[in-house]
């Protein structure tokens, strides 16, 4: 089994009482989980009900510039938000001006409300998957050939050049749930991100990775299987109910002491998880990042 690593989900959604601080916060986030955590992650989303809501890319870009120390993703690109070759172009930069810390996590896009309020169509599922799997080549071959032709039901190209070419080229982490998208993760990807699901939903989705890499003729093993999604945590349950208050944990969501965390986490572990990317609300208390570095990682490294 690969090291256990972990990344921070920066948060995207901005508190009006801490908006002039959210940065503040992030940059504190940062420094807590150096050298403890290797990545720093956003989510990709234009709006969320009338919350205040950064932009995905460019919040990672700047951040990059910041923090040398870690890689930098998104969880996930949405890809109708962004032209396939621009986005091919964009990563290429990122990877050249960061020295190789950008890691590309793409997926299909769900949210039909930010689709129609930002001007973009919204395709049945279906489509929807179907224009990611072209997206994820027109990537892939703007980072390797010379030029690049692509004449897709969905997406084209033509004579497209792209340099400097990104050395080396980014981890490609697809995120799927249903077997359509879980089998173009086992053809494209090398990492498969599952988001917000809790162990037994999980399980059931292993199974159906596996069926695919069987199918496609691919080990399992060189897919890596990482999970995303949120996490409340403190040292006791006295604690623990302080920090939540009179917050209800989304579902899929990692809450508990120490101990019941650790638990939660060695169980995703033991079928194949070796990369959790964690979201920490109620931010600016950083409870949550306090234990997990001192009690849950330690824990999970015995």
């Amino acid at each position: 089994m690969a090291k256990v690593q972990f990344g921070w989900t920066m948060p995207s959604g901005v508190a009006r009482e801490n908006r002039f601080r959210h940065v503040e916060i992030i940059e504190r986030g940062l420094e807590m989980v150096k050298g403890k955590f290797d990545s720093a992650w956003f989510i990709d989303h234009l709006q969320v009900n009338d919350h205040d809501v950064l932009e995905g890319w460019t919040a990672i870009t700047y951040m990059a510039g910041r923090h040398p120390e870690f890689d930098f993703g998104n969880a996930v690109i949405c890809q109708s938000f962004r032209n396939p070759a621009l986005l091919a172009k964009m990563g290429a930069t990122l990877q050249f001006m960061s020295g190789g810390r950008f890691i590309l996590g793409l997926g299909a896009g769900w949210k039909e409300d930010e689709y129609r309020a930002y001007g973009y169509d919204f395709p049945p599922a279906g489509a929807r998957v179907e224009q990611l799997e072209e997206y994820v080549k027109i990537v892939k071959a703007l980072w390797t050939e010379e030029r690049t032709t692509f004449e897709g039901k969905h997406y084209r190209v033509r004579e497209a050049y792209c340099e400097p070419k990104p050395d080396p080229m980014p981890t490609v982490m697809i995120g799927a749930h249903m077997p359509r998208m879980i089998s173009l993760a086992v053809r494209e990807a090398d990492w498969w991100n599952v988001s917000w699901t809790p162990l037994d939903e999980y399980k059931g989705m292993v199974e159906a990775c596996e069926r695919a890499c069987e199918e496609a003729g691919r080990d399992p093993k060189t897919l890596r299987r990482t999970w995303f999604g949120g996490c409340l945590c403190a040292p006791s349950e006295a604690e623990l109910k302080k920090l939540m208050g009179d917050r209800t944990p989304q579902h899929g969501a990692i809450v508990g002491t120490a101990k019941q965390v650790t638990e939660q986490m060695r169980a995703f572990i033991d079928i194949g998880v070796d990369y959790f990317m964690l979201g920490t609300p109620g931010l600016p208390n950083f409870v949550t990042l306090e234990t997990l570095m001192g009690e849950v990682l330690p824990a999970l490294k015995k």
